[in-house]
């Protein structure tokens, strides 16, 4: 299973027809351009998938916002997890072993690397089973077996 394919099957639900990756970060989040020439942003740690431009030149503007990039690049956290854990293998990401939106802490105890189509399909999974569901609910996550 390739990139593109992990985002329809486990990332379909929100509405995505994805056509190509256009940015990622080494935590896994990614920019990516729909069908119809929209840019989402997928990001693992915070387990949502969402439109942020409807089409380049609001994505341009988006990447001259320095609050957006600083978000982005999560720079400080990055250098952290890649002091302790070393530089990422091919097709591995930095994860939040709990995604912060669980209440994970963005901390290197949270931090482990993974497998970056296992990281899609793991936050896909956890954003189906919470979507709707209104801040500091109570869950219970069903595990896949």
């Amino acid at each position: 299973m390739n990139i593109i394919e992990a985002i329809k099957e486990f990332w379909g639900w929100v509405g995505i027809e994805p056509e190509e990756v256009v940015g990622e970060n080494d935590f896994g989040n990614l920019m990516i351009r729909d069908v119809q020439g929209r840019y989402w942003r997928l990001c693992p740690e915070d387990v949502y998938c969402k439109m942020v431009a409807r089409n380049r030149e609001e994505l341009d503007a988006l990447a001259r916002n320095e609050e957006f990039l600083a978000d982005w690049y999560m720079a400080d956290l990055t250098e952290v997890a890649g002091e302790a854990l070393g530089p990422l293998a091919l097709g591995c990401k930095y994860h939040l072993s709990v995604p912060g939106v669980l209440g994970g802490e963005y901390a290197l105890t949270n931090i482990r690397t993974i497998q970056q189509i296992e990281q899609i399909q793991f936050s896909g999974r956890i954003g189906k089973q919470i979507e709707g569901l209104p801040d500091g609910a109570q869950i219970e996550l069903k595990g896949i077996d």
